[in-house]
């Protein structure tokens, strides 16, 4: 398991990749984006090859997959380097009573 501030990437098999999920399209700077903080505006971002999936409910991102590997970059965090293979994203929620998916602000 690998964790960049909020974010964890966990291996996983591609056979658990559910099927139905969208690719994510790169911003502007060519990155994928796991995770943008809504304060400050830096990025939890993989700049190379590769391909972000989001769920459809909810537009989030839910698996990466590096098939040459990559890193992990953030303005406020070390780049973490990543093997070749399919990541689980999650991304840490904090506790709201009544909300659910409130995740924690960058």
């Amino acid at each position: 398991m690998f964790r960049q501030g909020d974010i964890l990437i966990m291996p996983v098999a591609a056979e658990s990749v559910p099927a139905h999920l969208q690719a994510a399209p790169r911003d502007a700077r060519g990155r994928l984006v796991l995770a943008l903080g809504e304060a400050t505006g830096h990025a939890h971002a993989v700049p190379g090859p590769g391909t972000l999936l989001l769920s459809r409910d909810f537009g989030f991102p839910e698996f990466l997959h590096l098939p040459d590997g990559g890193r992990l970059v953030h303005e406020e965090h070390a780049a973490i380097s990543l093997p070749k293979g399919w990541f689980r994203v999650v991304r840490q929620r904090e506790y709201v009573p009544g909300s659910y998916h409130r995740y924690v602000a960058d």
